[in-house]
């Protein structure tokens, strides 16, 4: 690859345990209000990090650099002198008027303005992991995000999610004619990659005039920089509206309006997905075998709500992935 053609990854990390940031957190606790969303369950760690980074390296090996965010904290197993890692704390790049924070959506909305991020970037929760060879294609081709324009429809609910994809299809339903870009790219709304269920969904939601929302995957997500520069000029006032909540709130958008605008602005290449989200139950037989027989490229292992048996599914988990990827990485001491 050349240098027009390096491809970065982001992966923002919280250290539950760390003290002092507990400590902070606690004190700016007192000022949530209902909307807000500061749960313990949103900052439990299952201790699996390292095998992200193993996945990095051993299926991306053509990866330029991995910018990982954290409040300071850092893994203690994790090599902060790696060639390929770069360590990049909120305050290196994110606006002081947002500091501190406790939302993950002033971390992702603000990415464009890290030091040195390559215009192509994959972003990645830390549940995200790559468990078979990739290969840049898998992301971009031509310069463009690989994606899949699936639509669908937002189910109302009373979760602190619903409201804020809402609020995200929203401003792209003002920025952009959905019948006009379904005239102009065709090939982008109807496509035989995104499967027969995803091509039934285009048919029949191609007659809702406007976006009822998009499908969306939940694996690592293809950027690029110059979108979202493009939407912080386009809607200046929501995305900072959002980033001066220091906690997740209802009335916030999120990262996918990256996605969304990419999707809507025609922005990208048709693709089939690598992988698959696993939601973590009482029973998780299917994400263990996804695991260890590597079926997909990568996978997302979410534990959203769940109240089951923490340290056993995350032993049987974590178990799972050192069967695939044994050895220490770069990134690793």
């Amino acid at each position: 690859m050349n240098s027009l053609d390096k491809i970065d990854i982001v992966i923002p990390w919280v250290d539950p345990s760390d003290p002092e940031w507990r400590a902070l957190k606690k004190n700016y606790s007192t000022q949530i209000t209902d909307e807000d969303d500061d749960r313990e369950i949103r900052y439990r760690d299952w201790d699996n990090l390292k095998y992200l980074f193993r996945g990095i390296e051993q299926f991306a090996p053509w990866v330029n650099k991995v910018h990982f965010i954290t409040y300071g904290h850092l893994p203690k197993w994790l090599n902060v002198n790696a060639p390929k890692l770069h360590i990049v704390k909120h305050e290196d790049y994110i606006p002081m008027e947002y500091l501190p924070l406790f939302s993950s959506h002033i971390i992702e909305l603000n990415m464009h303005r890290i030091q040195g991020l390559s215009n192509t970037f994959i972003y990645f929760n830390d549940d995200m992991f790559l468990i078979n060879k990739t290969k840049p294609e898998d992301f971009f081709q031509n310069g463009l995000p690989c994606d899949a324009n699936i639509p669908n429809l937002i189910l109302p609910n009373y979760s602190t999610f619903s409201p804020i994809v809402f609020n995200t299809v929203a401003y792209i339903n003002k920025n952009f004619s959905k019948r006009k870009q379904m005239k102009k790219f065709p090939g982008k709304y109807y496509n035989l990659r995104y499967g027969l269920l995803g091509m039934g969904m285009s048919i029949v939601f191609s007659y809702w005039r406007g976006y009822t929302g998009f499908f969306n995957h939940h694996l690592p997500s293809p950027y690029l920089k110059s979108t979202l520069e493009e939407v912080w000029r386009k809607e200046p006032e929501i995305l900072d509206k959002t980033c001066r909540h220091r906690f997740r709130d209802n009335m916030d958008v999120n990262q996918y309006i990256f996605r969304y605008w990419q999707l809507a602005s025609g922005n990208f290449v048709p693709s089939s997905l690598k992988g698959k989200y696993f939601l973590v139950s009482s029973n998780n037989d299917k994400i263990l075998n996804y695991i260890k027989k590597q079926k997909g490229k990568m996978i997302c292992v979410n534990d959203a709500e769940f109240d089951g048996d923490f340290n056993l599914a995350k032993a049987q988990i974590n178990n799972a992935f050192e069967q695939i990827l044994p050895e220490k990485s770069g990134f690793e001491i």
